[in-house]
């Protein structure tokens, strides 16, 4: 061949292995027309993994499965399950960086250790670190350990060490802090992200039905007639999530979106409706008049399945008698006593003991206190004092024109959601409501979520499909943390931790005191002695209480906002952060900063180095006001933490689904497991304490700690510890297959009763199963993993059926009464007794207790009536009915009672925590902050990761264009955001989706802050909660940062500023 024809050759050659010019002649693009020598060649990089394992996104709590692909034990490839209910392989941005998270080549691999005054780090052995770690814990216990008060009550605690973290870890994890730190070392301060984030949907939630969680799954929301999305960004906060909402419009539902700022979620929405953050209740309360002044609520339903027609007491008087008070204030305690607000004739409840948390399931516990007759009851609703006249005459005054003058929303947008909830609720028609910490987030969330409930017990929309509230949580497993709580005033699945001014000396007084006769939690005492036996093994008996004398009683809030304080105030001297960075994350972040300074110790576990961790040299203190790294005492420890695909365990989502995660390789370096660490650090606390005869060391020699454990890093086993936390017989561990079979004699051992079912045989994991429902299945997905209590889906199921156990249509069938099988069936697992038949009534005379007391009609099963309350008669701190109060800081006089905010929300006032005036002129405008879809939280798992710190690279603040021409201000000018408690400078976004609000005559400007950034990682800014206050509600002592007043500037802080 010439020299010519070679290159014409080769073009030829070329040209006939080319797939394109075959495909533009026609051919098909997915037969060999497609092919080349070059497409011969490729490979798919998934081929030449050695392992693949199933795992849960580590991100928010939507619950999105994963595949994660491993070779030579190295993560190469990280992918959305498609098989999964919720996600069906999709992932959002976060989600989809969960292999940069994995794979990032800045991860912190070493142990980190910063003794007391030095100006750097050094890298330590981790054995050294536990083995210092262990002596630091055991001197300041024993330094600080309190066996009994002055008075003699026995309390077995100490106040000195803390602990923070717990949502973005496995339940398995959870458990073993709890254990571990509450029942074998004594400490009381242990808390988690829970507290901070969603707290209060316990109470909100569970005083009106009974637990404290989401009713239905997200993807029942796919069924839903008409969502409503109030308090959420729900679109970039939940994107996955957010999907069964589209596909509920696409089958025709209604979409409204109730939100300060207009986002991605209300550009998706049927209706938008501005507010000013604050006055949800305001709002709510208007729906609850319109459907009930118009004869628009479900009467079938909320007339059979609430407390609507029950008579109150007669000494009851509502704010509207008492401008924004109830009956019952006491000045000297700034508390209510409840007497007039239970039913009628019923004794009074227990006295409430200040700072006593309840927890949501014995809020109904003086409506049970009488079990020989029901709770008194005017079906005709004429009584003056039945709920429903009440609650007529109490939401009278919100009126369409209130509604606007409070919130600024325009009364025609006000009423066309209003009547989009109605218009869509019924027999044939269910409404959903989604919220997230946009209603958790204020003095008064825990009444914002009681409103919801409110309007959907009118409606007839709860526990039925497409019908429901979802709460959308943040944290990968804030659930879980909060069912399996590292909280302090909880023992787990919701039971109420030991407390010193409660006369619980002894188990039986504990069990009295807490016991309520009537409803499922008649079984308490089976879950609590079944609880001690898991957590001390042979050493709990019948003649030592079964322990119950080791538990450690609380003797005051013990929750993260006192203990900010505290840190500060020299009162804890320990502190562990496990997976949490306070610094970002806390109120008034410069007085946490001064508290870290202030501690003998700190433990940080994380996957890089957070604000948390660096304080020393990088923060507040050090920046503004001249403290030296020299002049702070702290020894800090920063230790690498092991991520969902490098260990074994459990998340729980955001509608109660525990999901299992593979082990698919070791984490890197000396990174380890928190299961690890607390059960290596148990052991060696253990064998220090192992000589003594004190009796204050009873309870960590007591505490089991026998799990096996696994390859070189001894790894504790988790399918072991939740196969703990299911539950099993004593001493034959024979797994127990539901809460059913639990005893109150020490014969079962029980982690957390609400989980009995997860690992119900000893080779059946059911939190791994993962067996979706197929196209033409019932939609319920049973053989998806376990979901809380029972394997139930739907809470509250029995109201899907009407008072005769019929479908109340068939559009929104779920579960029936089978008369001639006996027995409730559907595509669900049924939320009551299976064999109880509707016409089953109480034998009053008798006095039954426990669920003999609950008629088969009588759908809410953990209320001591049975039915959903309207009206809460005791437990919930401000009141029995939500309330419009203002935020504590509010640009405005209450404009509907004299009582400007809550009368009982909690206020740290002091030097370091300075609160504004109402209508204070110094801070005219209204600050919330936010969240977005490519940053997480404190931000760690995002701004410390390349690929998502480069979608959003840099902390702003959005403020509408109003404000910004009064301001002579440019988008992307730097400003200067201030309050009484600090100053922060951050970028302007000028944007219209904040709008002015026209409230009482005057204008309100509203100011957007993403709360992600800080000094740490590749995507940096100023810290927002510099600018927030301590301050809480009164149930749960969450804060209140979606409210607050501010001033704003154009400009930057002097000095150097951080970056």
């Amino acid at each position: 061949m010439t020299d010519e024809r070679k290159p014409r050759a080769r073009i030829a050659s070329f040209l006939r292995d080319w797939s394109l010019p075959r495909q533009l002649a026609g051919q098909d693009h997915e037969t060999a027309a497609a092919r080349s020598s070059a497409s011969e060649t490729l490979r798919p990089r998934l081929e030449t993994a050695d392992r693949v394992g199933t795992s849960i996104c580590p991100y928010c709590a939507v619950g999105c499965a994963q595949l994660v692909y491993a070779k030579n034990g190295r993560v190469i490839h990280v992918e959305g399950d498609p098989r999964s209910p919720i996600n069906e392989g999709t992932l959002c941005p976060k989600g989809a960086a969960t292999f940069s998270l994995l794979a990032n080549p800045d991860r912190l691999t070493t142990v980190r250790y910063r003794a007391p005054f030095s100006r750097q780090w050094e890298d330590k052995p981790l054995d050294w670190a536990m083995e210092r770690i262990a002596q630091l814990v055991k001197r300041t216990r024993d330094e600080t350990f309190v066996r009994t008060l002055p008075d003699g009550e026995t309390v077995n605690h100490t106040l000195a060490i803390g602990s923070l973290g717990g949502a973005t870890l496995d339940n398995e994890e959870n458990y073993l802090i709890k254990k571990v730190f509450g029942g074998g070392l004594g400490i009381v301060a242990i808390e988690n992200q829970a507290r901070i984030c969603h707290a209060n949907s316990v109470p909100g939630l569970g005083s009106s039905w009974g637990r404290g969680a989401a009713t239905m799954p997200q993807w029942d929301l796919a069924n839903s007639d008409c969502v409503l999305v109030m308090g959420s960004n729900m679109a970039e906060a939940h994107p996955i999530a957010f999907r069964f909402v589209l596909q509920a419009k696409q089958r025709g539902a209604t979409i409204v979106h109730v939100d300060p700022r207009f986002t991605r979620t209300s550009a998706l929405c049927d209706l938008y409706a501005p507010i000013r953050a604050g006055t949800d209740i305001a709002f709510l309360g208007g729906i609850v008049r319109h459907l009930l002044e118009n004869d628009l609520w479900f009467r079938e339903y909320a007339l059979a399945y609430t407390n609507l027609s029950t008579i109150i007491d007669d000494g009851f008087q509502g704010p509207n008698e008492l401008d924004g008070m109830f009956s019952g204030w006491q000045d000297e305690t700034r508390s209510y006593q409840h007497d007039s607000w239970i039913y009628k004739d019923t004794p009074l409840p227990p006295g409430l003991v200040e700072h006593y948390l309840d927890t949501a399931e014995s809020f109904g516990r003086s409506a049970g206190l009488v079990h020989d007759r029901p709770p008194p009851r005017d079906e005709s609703l004429q009584h003056p004092n039945c709920v429903y006249q009440i609650m007529k005459r109490h939401y009278a005054a919100y009126t369409p024109e209130m509604v606007e003058s409070v919130t600024g929303c325009p009364r025609e947008v006000f009423l066309k959601v209003a009547d989009a909830l109605a218009r869509n609720s019924g027999r044939d028609k269910t409404a959903a409501i989604a919220y997230a910490v946009g209603w958790n987030h204020h003095s008064i969330g825990v009444q914002m979520i009681r409103a919801a409930t409110i309007v959907q017990s009118l409606l007839g929309n709860v526990g039925r499909p497409g019908g429901g509230i979802i709460a959308l949580r943040g944290h990968c497993s804030i659930q879980g943390s909060t069912d399996i709580p590292t909280l302090y005033n909880m023992l787990p699945s919701y039971m109420p931790q030991p407390h010193a001014m409660r006369d619980q000396p002894t188990l039986h007084d504990y069990l009295q005191s807490e016991l309520i006769p009537t409803g499922w939690w008649h079984n308490f005492p089976k879950y609590v002695v079944s609880l001690l036996r898991a957590w001390y093994g042979d050493a709990a008996n019948a003649g030592n209480d079964f322990g119950y004398g080791w538990l450690p009683k609380i003797v005051g809030d013990h929750s993260q906002l006192p203990m900010t304080l505290a840190m500060k105030d020299g009162l804890i001297r320990g502190l562990f952060l496990l997976g949490q960075n306070v610094v970002l994350g806390g109120s008034n972040s410069k007085l946490i900063q001064q508290g870290l300074a202030r501690l003998e110790w700190l433990v940080v576990r994380d996957t890089a180095e957070v604000e948390a961790a660096s304080f020393w040299y990088r923060g507040h203190a050090v920046r503004d006001d001249g403290l030296r790294p020299e002049d702070i005492g702290t020894e800090v420890f920063l230790m690498p933490a092991a991520l969902a695909g490098e260990k074994d365990g459990t998340f729980t989502n955001t509608h109660r689904l525990v999901q299992w995660h593979d082990k698919v390789v070791d984490a890197p370096g000396d990174s380890r497991s928190e299961l690890w660490f607390v059960h290596h650090l148990g052991k060696r606390l253990k064998a220090l304490y192992a000589d003594s005869d004190d009796p204050k060391d009873d309870a960590i020699k007591a505490i089991t700690l026998d799990y096996p454990v696994r390859g070189v890093r001894e790894e504790p086993a988790a399918d072991e510890v939740l196969k703990e936390i299911n539950g099993y017989t004593w001493p034959g561990r024979r797994q127990l297959e539901g809460p059913d079979e639990l005893e109150d004699d020490g014969s079962t051992a029980c982690g957390s009763w609400l989980y009995a079912g997860a690992f119900p045989r000893s080779d059946h994991n059911q939190t791994r199963s993962r067996e979706p429902d197929g196209a033409d299945g019932p939609g319920t997905h049973l053989n998806w993993a376990f979901a809380w209590p029972a394997n139930r889906r739907t809470l509250y199921n029995r109201a899907s059926a009407d008072p005769n156990g019929k479908p109340w249509s068939e559009a929104k069938r779920l579960m029936s009464w089978d008369e001639a099988e006996g027995k409730w069936v559907g595509a669900d697992v049924i939320d009551f007794e299976i064999s109880k038949p509707p016409h089953y009534r109480p034998d009053w005379p008798s006095t039954p207790t426990g669920m003999d007391a609950i008629g088969g009609a009588d759908p809410f099963i953990l209320m001591p009536d049975g039915r959903g309350h309207l009206f809460v008669p005791s437990g919930l701190k401000e009141g029995p009915l939500p309330t419009h109060y203002e935020p504590i800081e509010s640009p405005l006089r209450n404009p509907m009672y004299g009582q400007q905010s809550s009368p009982t929300a909690k206020r740290w006032a002091r030097a370091d925590n300075p609160l504004h005036e109402t209508a204070d002129p110094r801070f005219p405008h209204v600050l919330t902050t936010y969240r977005l879809t490519e940053h997480h939280t404190g931000g760690t798992g995002t701004r410390a990761v390349p690929t998502t710190a480069e979608l959003q690279p840099e902390g702003f603040a959005e403020l509408p264009p109003e404000l910004a021409r009064e301001l002579r201000l440019e988008n992307l000018d730097w400003i200067v955001i201030a309050t009484a408690r600090g100053e922060i400078e951050t970028k302007a976004l000028v944007t219209q989706r904040l709008r002015p609000l026209e409230i009482d005559g005057r204008r309100v400007y509203q100011i957007g802050m993403p709360w992600h950034f800080g000094w740490a990682g590749y995507a940096t800014g100023d810290i927002a909660n510099v600018l927030t206050a301590v301050v809480g509600d009164a149930n749960t002592s969450m804060h209140e940062n979606k409210a607050l007043t501010c001033a704003l500037r154009k400009g930057r802080l002097r000095g150097e500023a951080v970056r």
